[in-house]
């Protein structure tokens, strides 16, 4: 069971979310470099096969939110140990509401570069 090695039954429910909210953001800061380097490989194909400068605006532009997106997720990354430091419901829902804004961030990112990747792939395709 891989559960067990990252809780076990004395952990405050508090501290699992806590858990499970680091390892989320671990995934998201992985996903951006992920589509860092595709974003690189589509603007290699819009290159040698399309030479649309629109096109190519609009993925130097998002690989340019994505930079931004993946500093802003290492930065918040980096302050969630303050989380651990909450003694009472202010500060929890104030780290809980801080995550949320950052999940929808990275949907939202995710959203438009998904959009940008198939309209790249159609006009390859068309």
């Amino acid at each position: 069971n891989m559960t067990s090695k990252f809780f076990n039954g004395h952990d405050a429910a508090d501290r699992i979310m806590l858990r499970k909210d680091k390892v989320e953001v671990g995934h998201w800061t992985k996903s951006l470099e992920y589509i860092n380097e595709e974003l690189g490989l589509l603007l290699a194909l819009e290159d040698r096969f399309l030479n649309d400068s629109m096109l190519h605006v609009e993925l130097l532009a998002l690989q340019g939110e994505n930079t931004k997106k993946s500093g802003i997720m290492y930065r918040y990354e980096s302050t969630m140990r303050n989380a651990w430091e909450c003694d009472d419901v202010a500060c929890d829902t104030y780290h809980l509401d801080n995550h949320e804004k950052h999940r929808e961030l990275y949907v939202e990112h995710l959203e438009s570069y998904r959009k940008l990747k198939c309209k790249v792939f159609s006009r390859l395709l068309a």
